[in-house]
């Protein structure tokens, strides 16, 4: 019960900003915030927003299988945005787009554009589900099934919840939610280490010790090629998961876009991504916290999910009721601040690209309810299938259906050839079906596993797809 409380409270708070927010609103106030919005508000909501609540339940459960080399992509992540700050928003600033994927119509044609949106449709509605089912599986299993409340209800009353309080104001609520939401996972971060920390009675300078002195502290992997965690495949892949999801993703930009210049997009976008790093270093720190708890009170560490790691201690009471508070204000946060802007980010590809209608809020408000409806839908078709690490899940999808934007983009800013726009849509199905096939021949005749470099291996066969089926330009970019 204690946990129902927590969460209605919680909507409560986010009801409350969206009435704020909410006065005047038209379809510029939904889309871009009427590019007011302050740079360092944007900065702090998108740290909530990028981590998520598979962070929350994730990253501390990954030094069970990969010690701390998840840091090696965080690593990665910093290049990635500093990419995307000098090289991306320049270019999206200079259009003055609504939709980022306005470029790849000026630049490769309409098909090419409408194959790049609705990529974006399938992905963020994938891995965002993806991201909302942590959520709604704890409370469903530490709460919801205790009153035998369906599971299909827990999600859409949830994901209807994140309509009501979006559906007016859209990025500009949003804007200030994730703000909040930020700061309430912090907290509920700290808290919850706090905790860890006076049960085995340990001071902040002794957990550290203990910490750098535990073998799963490892961070970096330089001898092992066929390594899922070798450094560069790590590093590299960080580089292009933060160019991909963040940089040719529509949800993490619209943010971005809503600044008032370049300037303070840059700084926003600089600011956020070198927080990735003491970010994660904290929650992959607890992990570790984690496993001293387990021993300390002689309980047997969770060996069937990495993930459980994390939801043991937490929402199933060990640390006890405060720290399940904590834990559920936290993860929370961290979904809904993930859910909520892809949402609007969706509604709005889906109005400004597939139907060039920007300016229409009647279609606006209904596409918005029903991309709420097919959000629902995927997060009980994620349900069935889902058998991995749930942060793994997230990125497999990415390499697969965030390698066609990549591969689009890749083209149109490194090359000045005209391509056959026709033949596009073909070409970002033929490359994930390759990528498929190219991951399993191997992996069946060698000892070789493709991680998250699939994405750029993607990239790669969407870019030279396009190269055979184009003539050289003279088109200024």
């Amino acid at each position: 019960m204690i946990i129902v409380i927590t969460i209605i409270s919680y909507f409560l708070i986010l009801f409350c900003v969206s009435k704020l927010t909410s006065k005047r609103s038209d379809n510029a106030t939904f889309f871009k915030a009427n590019q007011k919005s302050p740079w360092y508000l944007v900065a702090f909501g998108m740290i909530g927003a990028s981590i998520s609540g598979v962070t929350f339940v994730s990253v501390p459960g990954m030094v069970l299988s990969n010690n701390m080399t998840y840091l090696q992509t965080c690593l990665g992540f910093v290049i990635g945005y500093i990419v995307v700050a000098f090289v991306l928003l320049p270019i999206y600033f200079r259009l003055k787009v609504t939709s980022i994927y306005t470029y790849i119509e000026k630049r490769l044609g309409k098909y090419t554009y409408k194959t790049s949106s609705s990529f974006f449709i399938l992905s963020k509605m994938s891995s965002a589900a993806v991201r909302f089912y942590v959520v709604c599986i704890i409370l469903q299993r530490y709460v919801l099934d205790n009153y035998h409340i369906p599971f299909v209800f827990t999600v859409a009353f949830l994901v209807l919840l994140i309509w009501l309080y979006t559906k007016r104001s859209g990025i500009h609520t949003l804007v200030y939610t994730d703000t909040f939401q930020t700061l309430c996972m912090f907290i509920a971060l700290f808290l919850i280490i706090y905790k860890v920390l006076g049960v085995l009675d340990l001071s902040l300078f002794e957990a550290i010790n203990k910490i750098i002195n535990d073998p799963h502290s490892r961070v970096f992997v330089f001898n092992d090629s066929l390594s899922g965690q070798n450094f560069w495949k790590q590093f590299l892949s960080g580089i292009f998961i933060v160019i991909v999801m963040t940089g040719l993703d529509q949800d993490m930009m619209q943010k971005n876009l809503t600044c008032k210049d370049l300037h303070d997009a840059k700084k926003d976008m600089c600011s956020y991504g070198l927080a990735f790093i003491p970010a994660n270093l904290l929650f992959l720190a607890l992990g570790i916290l984690l496993m001293f708890f387990y021993n300390y009170m002689h309980l047997a560490i969770p060996s069937s999910t990495t993930d459980e790691l994390m939801l043991k201690a937490t929402a199933g009471g060990l640390l006890g009721n405060w720290v399940m508070v904590f834990f559920t204000i936290g993860i929370v946060a961290a979904c809904f601040s993930s859910a909520d802007s892809a949402l609007t980010s969706l509604t709005t590809i889906y109005c400004v690209d597939i139907k060039n209608r920007d300016n229409d809020e009647s279609l606006r408000k209904r596409v918005h309810l029903v991309m709420a409806l097919c959000f629902i839908g995927f997060i009980l078709l994620f349900r069935w299938f889902n058998s991995t690490n749930l942060l793994d899940a997230i990125y497999t999808l990415v390499s697969y259906t965030y390698g066609p934007l990549l591969g689009f983009f890749a083209f149109g800013l490194f090359t000045k050839r005209t391509v056959k726009d026709k033949l596009s849509p073909f070409i970002a199905i033929i490359s994930p079906l390759l990528c498929y096939i190219l991951s399993t021949f191997i992996e069946s005749f060698t000892s070789y596993k493709f991680g998250y470099e699939l994405l750029m291996i993607n990239g790669t066969f969407t870019f030279l797809g396009l190269w055979l089926f184009s003539k050289k330009t003279t088109i200024v970019k």
